[in-house]
């Protein structure tokens, strides 16, 4: 059976994929489709033809899933922040942990028994303390959009609150609303500062406050089991994993390439009275040999939390040349971290325990994994 642009065809959903869309098939020619469940009988519209898939639109759900729920957001359908407000908390943790297990099988050549359950959100809703709004204007109407970029077009939904930001932000997007920007195209970045912590403005803080105390105590539990007695902590910014598990090692270093974030890591460890650690404001690759060196390998742990891109070739090559106890790997792309694992423990350098997945990011695609490798003797 050929598809077209436009034909309506019936689905039943068989898979959720990485990303949030459900997967369908006809004639086992692959249709993917996003706000669905899987076990659904679904109605859809041919929006897309590629030569090894479609994709299609949801028209109506023809037998729904008793895990369907109605989504807290008016937007949610239109606005392309969040995939999966329409399928139960529950659900959306076992789907997560799935498509985890599935990538590391996939591009990481690994067992999939290694991920552990998602731990779940206290507040599923209203955690986000960033959100950056954008700006478009709309001709036909002659107003300016404030929102988000839909999830099926590149244009901004226009709103006025969003369910996944904590409270303090809806009060925010309400004042940007009132005091728009002069012009179409600008961003605005909304956030709550966190309590006791120094961040410069462009700098990195995880954004999710209500499940960080478990990502601290996942990485701190790593580094215990470890037993390393020395912490290396690359892409460090304000100093967040090294000071927080700066009291279960000797000594520790972190790295970041920005000067404003090391700045901010150096006062966050004086105003907690740190003072076993250091920070060095330079390039990873350029630095990670001499500390290895100064630390000997066989007694480091380093931390690796790059950005969602995934290490630089190099820092991986000199993670797998000097070969320190343990890399412990937190990241909020699954995919790459998949592909940077597979990199380390390629010809037995490394093993990989244990991989914790997070659901730092609730009703979204996206999910925090820590990953714990050895090295191997």
């Amino acid at each position: 059976m050929s598809l077209n642009l436009g034909d309506k065809i019936s689905l039943t959903i068989h898979d959720l994929a990485f990303g949030g869309e459900g997967v369908g098939r006809v004639d086992e020619f692959v249709v993917f489709v996003p706000f669905v469940i899987v076990g659904e009988t679904v109605e859809t519209e041919i929006t897309e033809v590629k030569k090894k898939f479609a994709r299609a639109k949801l028209l109506r759900v023809i037998t729904a899933s008793p895990e369907r729920v109605t989504p807290a957001c008016k937007y949610f359908g239109a606005c392309g922040g969040c995939q999966y407000q329409h399928l139960a908390y529950a659900a959306q943790l076992r789907g997560k942990q799935k498509q985890i297990a599935d990538l590391f099988e996939r591009v990481g050549k690994m067992s999939r028994e290694v991920v552990a359950p998602v731990l779940p959100c206290p507040s599923p809703y209203g955690y986000r303390n960033r959100i950056m709004i954008r700006s478009q204007w709309n001709g036909p109407a002659k107003k300016l959009e404030l929102g988000f970029i839909r999830w099926d077009k590149p244009f901004v939904e226009d709103i006025t609150e969003c369910k996944i930001a904590e409270p303090a932000l809806n009060d925010q997007i309400t004042h940007v609303r009132a005091n728009p920007p002069p012009k179409g195209g600008l961003k605005v970045v909304l956030r709550v500062q966190p309590e006791n912590w120094e961040v410069p403005p462009d700098s990195f803080f995880q954004n999710n406050f209500f499940l960080l105390p478990k990502l601290v105590a996942t990485v701190r539990e790593f580094l215990q089991a470890g037993g390393a007695r020395h912490l290396i902590d690359l892409y460090c910014g304000v100093g967040f994993f090294g000071i927080e598990t700066a009291a279960v090692v000797e000594s520790f270093v972190g790295v970041e390439y920005d000067k404003l974030a090391i700045t901010a890591a150096r006062q966050n460890a004086a105003l907690r009275q740190i003072e076993n650690g250091e920070f060095i404001a330079a390039k990873v690759e350029e630095v990670l040999p001499t500390l290895l060196q100064k630390f000997s390998p066989e007694k480091t742990s380093v931390i690796l939390d790059p950005p969602r891109k995934g290490c630089w070739p190099e820092t991986l090559a000199l993670l797998r040349e000097t070969r320190p106890a343990q890399v412990i790997y937190v990241s909020c792309h699954p995919a790459t971290m998949a592909r940077d694992l597979n990199i380390l423990c390629a010809d037995g350098v490394f093993e990989l325990a244990r991989v914790q997945p997070l659901d730092m990011f609730p009703q979204t695609q996206h999910v925090e994994c820590v990953a714990d490798l050895r090295r191997r003797n």
